[in-house]
């Protein structure tokens, strides 16, 4: 098992397909023009897979994808089919342009649960956001899932003057259909212009749900990163991940792999890991991953993160969101 000096036991890996993505979010990847990593630099599909096993063999059991967006790469659903075989949950972060193309490989994968990344439920302000026309098409594949039985989970980072007065609506969009919102609290990352006037806080989220619902708290999993809560009658739920006024760095079990190979051992860690060079030199792997968590700071990669009011984000050392994979 891959674990700490904390004693935190690492089962649970999210692997970056690319650094691509057919949206251009503020938060995450600011320029229309991007530089996207060379398809040379990429992990290749019998990479990522040969890297995958290791971690499954070290007591991984659980495997995200995500990106960028997964599935732009044009050879996602190979990939998605060879991870599929491995004994581990796989599950999927996306945007949801491309479910209805994809949606073969994912059920063959065995794919249960997925990720949509929505902040908004308004179309003018999705375009705003996403700077893309999709909006009805990313809602119509949401109810392709769910009549195919997959697990929705929706992803909307609240910023303060944007989709906070939306919150609501989400909630609502839960009364009758067997969804989870997960509300994320706006965080800093290189490039996505984060100040903390524009950041929403779990205290906020929960004061403006309880205006209008009952709302009960759920008992989550150990190593959840979401606070979980119901609504009596309600059909779906919500959760809240307040990374940054209640983090939850105690029980974290997670890894990042960048889609060029680099294992983050924390999503705010100023240093990586090169897998890839050492892979495609056929040097033994594991001593590296063992040594990168090892290494994992308490929380928070180090950075003080905590007093979010007075942090200015340009002193962030880090990626930008898009090139970590969230």
């Amino acid at each position: 098992m891959i674990t700490d000096s904390f004693g935190r036991v690492h089962d649970y890996l999210r692997i970056s397909l690319t650094d691509n993505c057919n949206f251009r979010c503020f938060y995450c990847m600011p320029e229309e023009d991007y530089d996207f990593t060379p398809a040379s630099r990429l992990m290749q599909p019998n990479e990522i897979l040969e890297l995958a096993r290791l971690f499954v063999e070290q007591g991984v059991k659980k495997i995200r994808l995500t990106g960028g967006e997964p599935l732009v790469r044009k050879d996602a659903g190979q990939i998605i089919s060879s991870l599929g075989k491995l004994p581990v949950e796989l599950v999927i972060t996306t945007n949801g342009t491309r479910i209805a193309e994809m949606l073969p490989a994912l059920l063959e994968a065995g794919i249960k649960t997925i990720n949509i990344s929505l902040d908004t439920l308004q179309p003018e302000k999705f375009f705003l956001i996403t700077r893309r026309d999709v909006f009805h098409q990313v809602r119509s594949n949401i109810e392709l899932l769910l009549q195919n039985k997959i697990e929705v989970k929706i992803n909307m980072v609240v910023m303060k003057g944007l989709n906070d007065a939306e919150i609501k609506d989400f909630i609502d969009w839960t009364k009758h259909n067997p969804i989870q919102i997960r509300f994320i609290e706006f965080m800093p990352f290189s490039g996505n212009k984060w100040t903390s006037n524009k950041m929403f806080s779990l205290d906020e989220i929960l004061a403006v749900v309880e205006k209008d619902f009952a709302v009960l708290p759920v008992k989550g999993e150990p190593n959840d990163t979401s606070k979980r809560f119901m609504i009596p009658g309600h059909e779906g739920s919500f959760a809240i991940i307040s990374t940054m006024t209640a983090p939850f760095c105690s029980t974290c079990n997670r890894m990042r792999l960048t889609a060029d190979g680099k294992l983050k051992n924390c999503l705010f860690s100023d240093g990586e890991t090169d897998l890839l060079t050492a892979l495609r030199n056929n040097e033994d792997v594991l001593p590296l991953i063992k040594s990168s968590i090892w290494s994992k700071k308490k929380e928070l990669g180090g950075q003080l993160l905590t007093h979010f009011e007075k942090l200015d984000a340009s002193t962030i050392n880090n990626r930008s969101m898009i090139t970590i994979g969230g």
